[in-house]
């Protein structure tokens, strides 16, 4: 089980790389997403899972842009047991639907896709292509798919260059609160 302070240093370490074709960092990123689940009110639970929804990504690096080399790093799932111990069910189904959520919205909302990045457009091609109405139908009775469409559209607009949001500790304390276990002790010690 990774740690808050592991959390922490994975972003220290990994953060200022770019995130796949956007104008933002790996950090910028996350910290966007959090801000505006912040901003709308989302509890502790989704606003850590808008933080670490592409903690994959730092995890599993498959350098830049893997969707140009027609990788699908499959970042939804890679960071699933690491977090498993540290936080609830909560937070690591919005992680893990994230990128279901992206297939759902484009088979949901007919408009979505065109909103896309074309890095997004080319990730969803290799993670499974727009939902059909069955796949969308199972997708929302999935505990957490809720969540995971309020985490996706967040993750959508959070690639805005120079956007101001609290930083990084702000986000952690409120991973703390909703953290099952002890929020900085370290694994190796657990």
């Amino acid at each position: 089980m990774i740690s808050l302070d592991d959390i922490a240093l994975l972003f220290a370490r990994h953060g200022a790389s770019q995130y796949s074709g956007e104008p933002v960092t790996q950090l910028e990123h996350a910290l966007q997403t959090a801000h505006l689940a912040e901003q709308s009110g989302a509890d502790d639970a989704l606003v850590t899972a808008c933080l670490l929804h592409d903690l994959g990504h730092l995890l599993n690096d498959q350098g830049e842009t893997p969707s140009l080399r027609g990788i699908d790093d499959t970042h939804q799932y890679y960071a699933l047991p690491f977090l498993r111990g540290l936080f609830p069910d909560a937070v690591l189904d919005a992680i893990k639907l994230h990128v279901d959520a992206k297939r759902y919205l484009c088979q949901a909302n007919p408009g979505y896709y065109a909103k896309l990045s074309d890095d997004s457009k080319r990730s969803l091609a290799l993670q499974g292509g727009v939902f059909g109405a069955e796949q969308a139908a199972a997708f929302v009775e999935q505990s957490g798919a809720r969540d995971a469409v309020m985490l996706r559209q967040w993750d959508d607009l959070a690639k805005q260059a120079d956007l101001v949001t609290s930083p990084l500790a702000h986000f952690l304390e409120r991973a703390a609160r909703c953290a099952l276990a002890p929020a900085h002790a370290d694994a190796s010690h657990a």
